[in-house]
């Protein structure tokens, strides 16, 4: 009666040891976390004078009045990746994540799409995942999109993307997916895709964390983000 279920069993396991053998070989995770939840080290700031801090295992951005845009540049550039974080801004706040981004040490011009721009030293530019101010722009919605800082403006909005403009959480965390990958870029935020472009500008450049200018208000707005992550893609 028993004779089966041994059968069965004895012929499983050559069926489980492969498995493990497979497991065995897989190589550990490429994931390396760029922010260590205790403080700045590997990143530089660049642009404006917003405060950047640690806190309770986070990097916070704070608004400081006449400024220009801020931004907490990885020190390290990169190429092909998948980034991922969590982010939260106060709704009356302007963010982004820079990707693949320069800043100069000199006055320098360069060549974009056949038409030479003036950058000034110093000034942060390249591909920015917009994260909108939801006070300023509820109608609009497009966080998640992407936005070339310093030099031609937007690149992809959520303009045709209702399911993109509904995916953003007021008030509180957000996850954003980001693939570069040769000229493409792609962008999910929350697990919904906001972006999907193609651009060969830029192949490589530094990561950076937007505090944008309030002018001369005094107001003091900050951005959060945390469980920052990068897998590089060979």
């Amino acid at each position: 009666m028993h004779r089966p279920t041994v059968r069965r069993t004895l012929l499983a396991a050559p069926v489980l040891f492969v498995a493990a053998l497979a497991l065995a070989a897989e190589p550990e995770s490429s994931w390396v976390h760029l922010f260590n939840g205790k403080d700045l080290t590997g990143w530089i700031q660049r642009g404006g004078k917003a405060k950047y801090a640690v806190e309770n295992g986070e990097i916070v951005g704070t608004t400081v009045a006449n400024t220009e845009n801020s931004f907490l540049c990885t020190t390290k550039d990169y190429g092909d990746f998948v980034l991922e974080l969590d982010f939260k801004n106060h709704p009356k706040l302007n963010s982004g994540v820079q990707l693949r981004s320069h800043a100069y040490d000199k006055d320098t011009v360069v060549t974009i799409d056949g038409k030479k721009r003036s950058m000034k030293a110093g000034r942060v530019h390249g591909y920015q995942v917009e994260i909108e101010n939801p006070d300023r722009d509820k109608s609009r919605g497009w966080t998640g999109g992407i936005y070339d800082e310093g030099r031609r403006g937007w690149l992809k909005t959520l303009e045709n993307n209702e399911a993109g403009r509904k995916a953003y959480k007021l008030n509180d965390w957000n996850h954003f997916k980001i693939e570069c990958h040769g000229d493409s870029i792609k962008v999910w935020l929350n697990g919904v895709q906001t972006a999907d472009l193609k651009d060969s500008a830029d192949q490589s450049g530094f990561i950076g964390l937007q505090v944008h200018q309030i002018g001369k208000k005094e107001d003091v707005w900050d951005v959060h983000f945390k469980n920052i992550r990068l897998k590089e893609l060979k």
